[in-house]
């Protein structure tokens, strides 16, 4: 049988099957977590305002994302008379695409990964700095001024924030001497990054809320004019997938965040390391309860004051706490390298 399996995978039929079938394993449940990560949001915020909220589709209201989606899917898809209609519909595909294809590389536990690429924190960041062409091409093929003007506030938030995230990378990947992310959890298996990087982790999870346009720094979603920012012109399952989007890059950040400062798929302490891929999901649940308490605390920023926390607070921070990372590696000697 060992051999009969081996010649099977070894043929490019089925070697396109073994990835075919791990796709489909990462990304199922993925799809299914971003659908209910909105009915957990929804939730949390109701249980810290005291209120029920989702509580009348199926018991508990657990049925509610279905019904969203459904309800999604049967609204008219409105296109504006002036719009560009390739590229209106092509920008809310490539935004939740790109959060998609982004889990290729990421390590859920020991060996689980689609793609265990050497350079994982490159494609992590290439894909992460693509997402802003879904904005822009969004504002832009809508045709409308309230539109556009959102996406370029939008595209400058995040282009400010990538700056401070792309310096906490380089600090990461100097304590790690790896750009493997699975070589990235196993250099935490003494010590969890975010301990000695606790400013850079703070940085990059603040960065992470600007990002993914979440709150305090959902600019996106409150204009001064009320008028929902890059996404005003979009309706019904076009809408729904910068909506599922938005859900998407949460979760991906908050594997981001584990992978690089959490220890991954690492208990604390070595506990149970039979149970990696729990441990994994625990702490992204973790990450995202806390986007969520985030956003039920914290009132939305002037877009000064986001700018302001971006170019003079954040990028001279990273910066400097970089310097000091890797002049503290120079002087003790400890410089990890892989082959």
């Amino acid at each position: 049988m060992g051999p009969t399996n081996q010649s099977v995978f070894a043929s490019p039929l089925g070697h396109l099957g073994l990835i075919l079938g791990e796709t489909l394993a990462m990304l199922v449940p993925l799809l299914i977590l971003v659908a209910y990560l909105t009915y957990a949001e929804r939730k949390v915020l109701a249980a810290m305002q005291i209120r029920k909220g989702p509580n009348v589709v199926g018991p508990f209201g657990i049925w509610q994302p279905f019904a969203d989606a459904l309800k999604m899917l049967t609204k008219e898809t409105i296109i504006p008379a002036g719009a560009n209609r390739a590229l209106f519909l092509m920008a809310p595909m490539l935004t939740f695409g790109l959060a998609m294809v982004a889990w290729a590389v990421i390590p859920v536990s020991g060996g689980w990964v689609v793609a265990d690429i050497n350079v994982g924190i490159l494609y992590l960041f290439a894909i992460s700095s693509l997402g802003v062409y879904g904005i822009i091409i969004a504002g832009w093929a809508s045709n409308s001024k309230y539109a556009f003007m959102g996406a370029l506030r939008s595209a400058a938030q995040m282009v400010s924030y990538e700056v401070s995230i792309g310096f906490v990378l380089v600090t990461v990947l100097l304590c790690a001497g790896s750009l493997n992310l699975s070589d990235i959890v196993r250099a935490q298996q003494k010590l969890w990054f975010f301990i000695p990087l606790f400013p850079m982790f703070v940085i990059f999870f603040i960065s992470a809320l600007a990002e993914t346009n979440r709150s305090p720094f959902d600019l996106p979603e409150g204009e001064s004019e009320i008028v929902a920012g890059f996404f005003v012109e979009y309706s019904s399952l076009a809408f729904g997938l910068f909506f599922l989007g938005e859900y998407a890059n949460m979760i991906l950040m908050s594997g981001m965040t584990t992978i690089l400062f959490l220890g991954g798929w690492l208990g604390p302490f070595g506990l149970a390391p039979q149970l990696g891929l729990l441990w994994f999901i625990l702490k992204v649940f973790i990450c995202l309860f806390v986007f969520i308490w985030v956003r039920a605390t914290f009132p939305r920023f002037r877009y000064d004051q986001l700018m302001r926390l971006g170019w003079k607070v954040f990028l001279p921070a990273s910066l400097v706490w970089l310097v000091i990372t890797a002049g503290g590696l120079l002087a003790t000697g400890f410089i990890p390298t892989h082959a």
